[in-house]
C-alpha cells in the first residue's frame, strides 16, 4: 500500500488536483433520493418488511426510570397517608387532641421514669456525719479593667 501521500505534505500541483477532484465530485449529478412508485395492494396486508430495531437504552437510564417509578409510587403512598391524617385532624375535638397527644405523653412519662430510676441507681447511699465546729469563710475578689469602650469585670467568690 502507498501511504506516502499521508506522511508528507502535498505539493501545489497535487493540492490543486485534489481540490478539483473534490469539487467535481460534489457537483456531479447523481440522484440523492429514491422514490418507490410501485402500487400498493388495494386491500389486505402489505408484504412484510424487515425493520431493524436500533433503539439502545443504557442500563443506567433504565435503572433511573425504574427508580423514578418507585419513588413516585412511594411518594403517592406518603401523600395518601398525610391526607388521611389531615382529614382526621380537620375535625378537631378535645377527645381527638387528647388521643393524638396520648402516645407522646405516654412516651414522655416512660422516659421520665427510666431517667429517674437511672439517676437514683447512680447515687451512692452514703450518710456522712460531721462532728465539730463548722467555719465558713467567704472571700470576694473583684477586679475591673476599663479600656476605652470595652470593660471587663471579674468576680471570684470563694
Amino acid at each position: 500500500m502507498d501511504f506516502d501521500h499521508i506522511t508528507r505534505p502535498l505539493t501545489d500541483d497535487e493540492a490543486k488536483a485534489e481540490a478539483e477532484r473534490i469539487i467535481a465530485r460534489a457537483y456531479k449529478s447523481e440522484p440523492t433520493s429514491f422514490r418507490d412508485d410501485t402500487p400498493l395492494p388495494a386491500y389486505g396486508d402489505a408484504p412484510p418488511v424487515h425493520q431493524d430495531d436500533k433503539r439502545i437504552v443504557p442500563a443506567w437510564a433504565a435503572g433511573i426510570a425504574v427508580a423514578s417509578i418507585g419513588v413516585g409510587a412511594g411518594i403517592t403512598g406518603v401523600g395518601c397517608g398525610a391526607w388521611l391524617v389531615l382529614q382526621g385532624l380537620a375535625s378537631v375535638t378535645l377527645y381527638g387532641v387528647l388521643m393524638v397527644t396520648l402516645p407522646f405523653a405516654g412516651a414522655a412519662m416512660v422516659a421520665t421514669a427510666i431517667g429517674g430510676a437511672i439517676s437514683k441507681a447512680r447515687n451512692a447511699v452514703s450518710k456522712t456525719v460531721y462532728e465539730g465546729p463548722v467555719v465558713q469563710n467567704t472571700q470576694i475578689n473583684n477586679t475591673s479593667h476599663q479600656r476605652g469602650m470595652f470593660s471587663r469585670t471579674r468576680n471570684d467568690v470563694r
